[in-house]
């Protein structure tokens, strides 16, 4: 008699079955989303990490486009490569429920797809959407201990994300999608250790290449265990540390879509989300004047937790600066703006240090642990001038753009082929039209500009 493994059945099915092109609400938020993800990864493009990336991988022959390069190749390296392009700038997306990024390892995956398999535009867009679904609602269920004891959630539950998307892409089988999950399960992996590293960006082309790599092997009939949310020792057993809620995973799914609500945060500036409320208040004081040499000290305080991934305090350079509170506020409050080129890999400006040396945090315990809820989450700055003066500014919440229009622009250096990939994104529905886009996307922007733009190395 066979095995019923009812949560991840009902997992499975509402992958297989969902029908997410109905909600034009949802249709709308992921072609915005797949525009702002395709700045972020052209911008990474020509990172140096993309560079080694490409030189070492080995590449076989195949079709797959690398966004922003000329060169093609085999589709799991396309994913690979294109996830970490698009979440090394730390400049993509955040999902509040996944606590990570969850575009930047299901649209590679799924573009890399595309190079094998004819699909469709609106196949890969309501691909996308049941993948960042499955992804989220894993994200509820896990609970936040797996993001405080030390797993990046974009690593972790994105491989399990991009595996969905692409068997809802092909139309799998219920039997052939819980296997795939369950392969994209024992895939999952990622350090928040690596923060500040080279290897960051790398945990989101990891999770788009396993994710794609295990669909793909069920497909082809290569077994694994199917009941990873059923079983003892399953995903949440490893994973959740206590304080997992296993229904999550299909409670309301889609009632509103994921990517409704609460919806993507599209990243303003090109660091870590967790940082952003404390570049709002250093563009606040910069909009009001203060000098920087007049500032005697600045005590920032956060919710527990709200500071996890800002794991950075005396960067060196633009790269490890991404997490680092005191460097975001500093450059905010001196420059008034927060661009790619902040963020490279130069050192850091001693101005610039010379402010965040007088930066200092602390956590306000008696407030509510940081959740997916955004009412948790807050920054307060106190600031003390040199002649004994203080006062305070407070930032709720997580600012965020709704039209990625200029961070395109920016990313990309203004290219004339590069320009007429947002509209086709917004319009595109055929196999031609996604034909379309995966040759646009191969034409690298002119990179003598983009460099100098950009502030970055081939």
């Amino acid at each position: 008699m066979e095995k019923v493994f009812p949560l991840t059945t009902a997992f499975a099915e509402a992958i297989v079955s969902s029908k997410p092109l109905l909600d034009q609400a949802a249709v709308s938020a992921a072609r915005t989303a797949i525009v702002d993800w395709l700045a972020c990864a052209y911008g990474g493009s020509g990172d140096r990490t993309t560079t080694i990336l490409l030189e070492q991988l080995p590449k076989a022959e195949g079709r797959a486009v690398i966004v922003g390069r000329r060169v093609r190749a085999d589709a799991l390296t396309a994913a690979l490569i294109n996830g970490h392009a698009g979440h090394v700038l730390d400049y993509d997306d955040v999902h509040a429920s996944v606590r990570g990024h969850p575009t930047t390892v299901i649209i590679p995956a799924l573009l890399a797809l595309a190079s094998e398999v004819r699909l469709t535009a609106d196949r890969l867009i309501a691909a996308y959407i049941v993948g960042l679904e499955a992804m989220a609602r894993l994200g509820l269920s896990i609970g936040m201990r797996h993001y405080e004891n030390g797993f990046h959630a974009t690593a972790t539950l994105g491989t399990i994300g991009a595996a969905a998307a692409v068997a809802h892409a092909l139309g799998y089988s219920i039997t052939e999608t819980t296997t795939a999950l369950g392969l994209a399960a024992t895939h999952s992996s990622g350090l928040r250790l690596q923060f500040g590293h080279d290897a960051k960006p790398y945990h989101a082309g990891m999770a788009a290449r396993s994710g794609l790599l295990s669909a793909k092997l069920a497909k082809a009939g290569f077994g694994g265990a199917q009941d990873l949310l059923d079983n003892p020792i399953g995903f949440h057993s490893a994973f959740s540390f206590g304080e997992e809620r296993p229904q999550a995973v299909v409670e309301g799914w889609g009632s509103p879509w994921q990517i409704v609500a609460p919806g993507l945060t599209l990243k303003a500036f090109p660091c870590c989300t967790a940082s952003h409320p404390v570049a709002m208040i250093g563009l606040q004081l910069h909009g009001e004047g203060l000098h920087p040499h007049l500032i005697d000290e600045v005590v920032f305080t956060f919710p527990p937790g709200g500071d996890a991934a800002l794991v950075v305090t005396n960067p060196t350079t633009g790269i490890d600066a991404r997490f680092s509170a005191e460097y975001v506020f500093a450059t905010a409050l001196i420059d008034g703006v927060l661009k790619i080129g902040h963020f490279g890999e130069t050192p850091v400006r001693d101005d610039l240090v010379a402010v965040a040396r007088r930066v200092r945090r602390r956590h306000d315990d008696t407030a509510p642990r940081l959740s997916s809820d955004p009412k948790t989450r807050f920054v307060i700055a106190d600031v003390t001038l040199t002649d004994g003066r203080r006062f305070t500014r407070e930032f709720k919440g997580l600012p965020g753009l709704t039209d990625p229009s200029d961070k395109f622009r920016d990313a990309t250096g203004n290219d004339k082929v590069a320009s007429t990939v947002p509209e086709l994104v917004q319009r595109m529905h055929s196999e031609e039209d996604l034909d379309l886009l995966l040759e646009r996307l191969g034409h690298p922007p002119d990179l003598i500009h983009f460099q100098e733009t950009q502030g970055m190395h081939a």
